[in-house]
């Protein structure tokens, strides 16, 4: 069930390139222009970049995270898959999975670009990819909760961006924590197993919780 929800949604994406690639422009052209608007002076970019490539990161991601479920609901599929025998949280876990190999991966490698951008060295650049890593599942699973509770109301969008964007501070505020222990030359193995337990913890919790939020949403 995981594999086949997973194999059905990237087919999906493949046929709506354009759309599927839209949270990866808008992060390159939102993080590509702080440098511009900010200035060169390098000091100053190297401050700011963790911080605004997590930003633009988060925002992209939740571009397109309203859309999960929102199409299987309006063409009937999404009832369909509900009287399926196999458990809701495993098609759950592959509309997540889905979500983040066309959206979280992309910006994941992405990411040493932009790093170059902000005139960060080879260690935090290598430091940001790795939260980026680690850290945009959480936006994808935290993103599935919010499109699940906000399914079918006209005003989803702007609904999931208040419910979701509180709740992945603790992502942000680690991420970017990591890629500065690393330019200070300190160790971000803090900062990397903080960010790690709280993918444990989302991916215990969000898709049950995504799952419970579907069922009421179709009610």
């Amino acid at each position: 069930m995981l594999l086949a929800t997973t194999q059905r949604d990237l087919l999906l994406a493949g046929r709506r390139r354009i759309e599927a690639l839209l949270p990866l422009g808008f992060f390159i052209v939102a993080a590509s222009l702080f440098p511009i608007g900010v200035g060169p002076e390098p000091q100053t970019l190297r401050q700011i970049g963790p911080g605004v490539v997590w930003v633009c990161a988060l925002l992209a991601a939740m571009l397109s995270v309203t859309q999960m479920f929102a199409s299987d609901h309006q063409d009937g599929s999404l009832e369909q898959m509900l009287l399926a025998p196999q458990p809701l949280v495993m098609l759950v876990t592959g509309k997540v999975l889905a979500h983040w190999l066309t959206t979280g991966l992309p910006l994941v490698i992405a990411a040493p670009l932009i790093g170059l951008l902000f005139d960060m060295n080879g260690a935090a650049i290598v430091a940001l990819t790795a939260t980026l890593l680690v850290g945009t599942p959480v936006l994808s699973l935290l993103g599935a909760v919010g499109a699940a509770l906000t399914l079918g109301l006209r005003s989803g969008a702007a609904l999931v961006f208040l419910l979701v964007l509180p709740l992945t501070v603790p992502t942000l505020i680690f991420g970017t924590g990591a890629v500065g222990a690393v330019e200070s030359g300190l160790s971000p193995a803090a900062h990397f197993s903080l960010l790690g337990a709280v993918l444990i913890l989302t991916a215990l919790g969000a898709p049950p919780a995504t799952a419970a939020a579907l069922r009421i949403s179709l009610d």
